[in-house]
């Protein structure tokens, strides 16, 4: 039975740049689409602007930890 290793900075750190970097694609797409999440009131565009930054965030988060374990097992074949 292997014992689990604690986090590390560098985990921290992959997991931060992810979901920064894939709330930020979000939001740029929103913007290329016409969603303002900043427009005034909580419109129908506004709102879906503001699921696209979730769904970036969360999909770019998912993405980091993806690349950190295939790199975890490639480092445990070596």
């Amino acid at each position: 039975m292997s014992i689990p290793t604690p986090p590390s900075l560098t985990d921290g750190i992959a997991d931060a740049v992810g979901f920064v970097g894939g709330a930020l694609a979000g939001f740029w797409l929103g913007q290329w689409l016409g969603m303002d999440i900043f427009a005034p009131g909580y419109g129908n565009q506004s709102l879906v602007g503001i699921v696209l930054v979730g769904l970036g965030g969360g999909l770019g988060l998912h993405a980091a930890r993806r690349w950190k374990s295939s790199r975890r097992s490639d480092a445990s074949r070596d």
